[in-house]
């Protein structure tokens, strides 16, 4: 007889984990405790259940890298004794969160899966009983004993996404999020159907954390008409060590004489310049056309078919390690987590 699966379940806050005063119609926080009571089909899991609540309870629109500790700091200290996790967050910023712990949970051997809701548990037509009741599945399913998924993932309307492919597209449907340069992980229907080759595979190295995190980071957004007054404001704000440069299509950027001298200078100051598509779908490369070709020249790093979160989780991770100049940028150019297609 095969040993029950056991999940944690962490709450940090958001609208799932709302519900609704009878008398007042405010939201406010459930009890975790009576979990049970109020999602009576978590019962019928052949899963043992615990769970964890912050004490207070943050909205997603607040999240920060010291929540992404914390959550870490618990994966870490709870590890043996579960065989997956599951965190409900805020849609918000869910993404973020995935993919900033995809990097931070080094080796990671279990499943640690993200879910929420776009309406409050506690309401008549919530999406947040389904992805909670999947998420748990999930993160409890095994085969011949070992865990079937060794990563951090998003679940949310039906679908696993690999978390640091993800981001949030939508804040009126229940599909709230698209992965568009990665398959989906698995497709829930009447079973739930896993794409196999999709998945990490699991290492047999011990799970390691990275709680050093450094946000001096910068973004710039290019648009037709950007001024040289907002773009050096920029690039020059004291100690950023990276910027990351959203532009169009294939890594396109202006090249007029001015832009490309204030990148420049950047770079020759040992501020790192990533390169990311303002398209959802699709890659950087830098080359491809003349508009890029004076980035690649001068030293731009292509972020290659990195999303917006996946980029700056990516670089708040690698800027925590202390590497050099050469360590660094070699790493954000490598597939570390699966958030690169190769």
């Amino acid at each position: 007889m095969s040993k029950k699966s056991s999940v944690l379940l962490i709450y940090t806050g958001g609208t799932i984990g709302m519900m609704q005063d009878v008398r007042s119609g405010e939201l406010r926080p459930f009890d975790f405790k009576s979990l049970t009571k109020q999602i009576p089909e978590l019962t019928k899991f052949d899963i043992e259940l615990s769970s964890i609540a912050f004490k207070h309870p943050i909205d997603s629109s607040n999240m920060h890298p010291d929540v992404w500790v914390e959550l870490a700091t618990i994966i870490k200290n709870n590890y043996t004794s579960y065989d997956g996790f599951v965190i409900l967050h805020g849609s918000d910023t869910m993404s973020f969160t995935a993919s900033a712990l995809s990097f931070m949970l080094e080796n990671l051997n279990k499943p640690v899966v993200l879910t929420g809701s776009q309406l409050p548990i506690g309401i008549i037509r919530t999406d947040g009983k389904e992805n909670l009741i999947t998420a748990i599945e999930i993160a409890g399913s095994k085969l011949k004993g070992k865990p079937l998924v060794n990563e951090v993932c998003i679940y949310f309307e039906y679908k696993l996404y690999r978390g640091n492919r993800t981001f949030k597209y939508n804040s009126s449907h229940f599909d709230a999020f698209k992965s568009p340069n990665y398959p989906a992980l698995a497709e829930a229907g009447v079973d739930i159907s896993y794409n196999k080759n999709a998945l990490l595979k699991p290492t047999k190295k011990a799970l390691k954390i990275h709680t050093a995190l450094n946000n001096d980071i910068a973004v710039l957004k290019l648009f037709p008409g950007i001024s040289k007054k907002i773009t050096s404001v920029i690039i020059n704000t004291p100690g950023i060590k990276a910027i990351i440069l959203e532009t169009f299509g294939a890594g396109n950027a202006t090249t007029e004489d001015w832009f490309l001298s204030e990148i420049n200078q950047a770079i020759s100051k040992g501020i790192i310049i990533l390169n990311i598509t303002q398209c959802h779908e699709g890659k950087v490369i830098q080359g491809m056309y003349e508009t890029s070709s004076a980035l690649k020249k001068m030293g731009v790093i292509s972020g290659a078919d990195l999303t917006f979160e996946s980029a700056i989780t990516k670089l708040m991770f690698l800027l925590g390690q202390q590497l050099n100049q050469t360590q660094l940028k070699k790493l954000l150019q490598s597939n570390l987590r699966g958030e690169l297609s190769n």
